[in-house]
C-alpha cells in the first residue's frame, strides 16, 4: 500500500503585522483615516517575501496600535491571540513584519511558544538562498552573524545559560562567551575576505576605466523587472523570477548604443523599504557599482499601484549611498500590464523627455527609445566629428572605423579611403594619425562609383 505524500512540504507560517495610527508609512488621506490600509499593504509585501523564502502562509494577523510595546511589540493580549492562532493552525513559525529588538524577540518566543523571526531575518534567509558567488555568500553570512550576535543571550536552552547575578553563573555563561568569541572571530575573517574581494573588484573596475566605457547601473525596488530589462538590453541570460530578491549577485555586460558607443550595464540587488543598515553595510562592495556609475537607470514597476512609495524608498537608499544627484533616467517598466488608454494618459501626463522612458522588457516596447536617451545623456566618451584618411591595406583600423562609429560619407582611391564619420572621442584619439583636412587634399572618388 502506498502512503499518500503531502502535496505541499513547505513550512507553514503565520504572518503578524503591526501598523501605527499616528505614523503610517504612506502620508496619504486614506492612510491617515484608516492605518489598516497601510498595514495590509505591508502584510502583502511580507507575503511576497515569505513565499520567496518557500513558506506556506497559513494565516495573517494585523494589529493597529497607538505605539509599539517595548517588551513584546504587540502587547500581552495580542501575544495570547497569536499563540492561540498558531496552535489552531498548527504553525511552527511566526514571521513578524517588523525589526524586533533582542528583548522583543525573546519575549515573543516565550509568550507564543513558537519560533519567531522578524522581517530582517526573513530577508537574510532569502539572500542566503539566492547568493551564488563567493562574494555574495560572504556578504550574507556577515550580515547574519552581525544580526545574531546581540541575540545570543537567552536564545533557548541549547545555550545552557543558568541566569544572571550571584549564584547563577556557571558553564552556561562560558558557553555563551565561547559562542560570542567564535562569532566575532568569524566576523573578522569574513570582513578580511570581503575586503580582499573589494580590492579585486576595484582592480577590475580600474582595468575597465582604462578603456573609457561608461558604467550604467540599474536600480529599483525588488521585483520591478530590472533583470528582465537587463537581459533585453544586453541579450544576457541573468535569472529572472517573480520572487523578490531573485537576483542578488551583480552582473556587468556591454551594451552597444545607437551611436555605436559601447557602455557597461550593471544589474544590482533590488532595494526594499526599511532595509537594515547592517545589510547595506554588508553589501557595500556590491553597491559600489552604483556609486561608480556615470548614469543611473531607476526602474519602476509602473503597473504596481504603490510604485510612488517604492520609488521613494529607492531614492532613500540612493541618498544613503550619496548618489542622489547622479545623472538619472526614470524607466517606467511593465507598460504591457497597463490598459492602452491608461498608458496613453500616463505618457501624456508625464510628458516625454530625455530623463523618462516607458518600456516593457517583456515585449521590447520602448527599448530603442531608452537606448537613444542613454546615448544622449551619458557623459562618458562623447561623439566627435572627424575626417580620416586610412590606407586600404590597414584592415585593422578600417574595421575600427566601421565597428566603432557612424560613417557619414566615404570616398576611396587606389591607396586610401577617406571617411567623414562620428566617432567616440577615445577612438578618435587612437586614430588621430589618420586625421586630415579635406579642403587641402585632392578629391577622391566615392566608394562604389567609377
Amino acid at each position: 500500500m502506498k502512503i499518500a505524500q503531502p502535496l505541499d512540504n513547505r513550512e507553514r507560517v503565520l504572518l503578524v503585522g503591526v501598523s501605527l495610527k499616528k505614523h503610517a508609512r504612506v502620508p496619504s488621506p486614506d492612510a491617515a483615516s484608516n492605518p489598516s490600509v497601510v498595514g495590509r499593504d505591508s502584510i502583502a509585501e511580507l507575503e511576497e517575501l515569505a513565499m520567496s523564502a518557500g513558506a506556506n502562509i497559513a494565516g495573517t494577523l494585523l494589529q493597529v496600535r497607538d505605539a509599539l510595546d517595548p517588551a513584546t511589540l504587540v502587547g500581552k493580549g495580542k501575544l495570547e491571540e497569536i499563540r492561540l492562532e498558531a496552535e489552531l493552525r498548527h504553525v511552527p513559525l511566526v514571521i513578524v513584519d517588523h525589526n524586533l529588538t533582542p528583548v522583543q524577540l525573546r519575549n515573543m518566543e516565550k509568550g507564543i511558544g513558537r519560533r519567531v523571526i522578524d522581517r530582517t531575518q526573513l530577508i537574510l534567509d532569502i539572500f542566503a538562498v539566492h547568493a551564488r558567488t563567493r562574494e555574495g555568500q560572504l556578504q550574507v553570512e556577515l550580515a547574519q552573524l552581525n544580526y545574531l550576535l546581540p541575540r545570543l543571550t537567552g536564545r533557548g536552552e541549547e545555550l545552557s545559560r543558568l541566569g544572571g547575578g550571584i549564584g547563577t553563573r556557571g558553564p552556561g555563561e562560558q558557553k555563551l562567551e565561547t559562542d560570542r568569541r567564535r562569532i566575532r572571530d568569524r566576523v573578522g575573517k569574513i570582513q578580511d575576505a570581503i575586503e580582499t574581494v573589494r580590492r579585486q573588484r576595484t582592480t577590475r573596475r580600474r582595468a575597465r576605466q582604462a578603456v573609457p566605457l561608461g558604467m550604467i547601473a540599474l536600480v529599483g525596488y525588488t521585483n520591478a523587472g530590472k533583470s528582465t530589462l537587463f537581459n533585453a538590453l544586453t541579450h544576457a541570460d541573468v535569472l529572472t523570477s517573480s520572487q523578490m530578491f531573485a537576483t542578488l549577485d551583480p552582473t556587468v555586460r556591454a551594451v552597444r548604443l545607437p551611436s555605436r558607443r559601447r557602455v557597461l550595464l550593471s544589474d544590482t540587488v533590488g532595494f526594499l523599504r526599511d532595509l537594515p543598515p547592517d545589510l547595506i553595510a554588508a553589501f557595500r562592495a556590491t553597491l559600489e557599482e552604483v556609486q561608480e556609475a556615470a548614469l543611473i537607470l531607476q526602474v519602476t514597476d509602473i503597473s504596481n499601484p504603490h510604485h510612488a512609495e517604492q520609488d521613494a524608498q529607492v531614492m532613500k537608499v540612493l541618498t544613503d549611498l550619496g548618489v542622489q544627484d547622479r545623472p538619472k533616467i526614470n524607466v517606467y517598466n511593465k507598460t504591457d500590464r497597463l490598459k492602452p488608454d491608461d498608458l496613453t494618459s500616463l505618457v501624456q501626463s508625464n510628458g516625454r523627455s530625455e530623463r523618462k522612458a516607458f518600456t516593457s522588457a517583456v515585449t521590447g516596447a520602448g527599448l530603442q527609445e531608452l537606448l537613444a536617451q542613454i546615448d544622449s545623456v551619458i557623459p562618458v566618451d562623447p561623439m566627435v566629428h572627424v575626417h580620416l584618411r586610412v590606407p586600404t591595406s590597414d584592415g585593422r583600423n578600417l574595421s575600427l572605423v566601421h565597428a566603432g562609429g557612424q560613417i557619414i560619407h566615404s570616398e576611396m582611391n587606389e591607396k586610401f579611403i577617406d571617411f567623414e564619420a562620428e566617432l567616440p572621442e577615445s577612438l578618435a584619439r587612437r586614430l588621430e594619425d589618420f586625421v586630415f583636412d579635406p579642403a587641402s587634399t585632392p578629391k577622391t572618388r566615392e566608394i562604389g562609383k567609377r
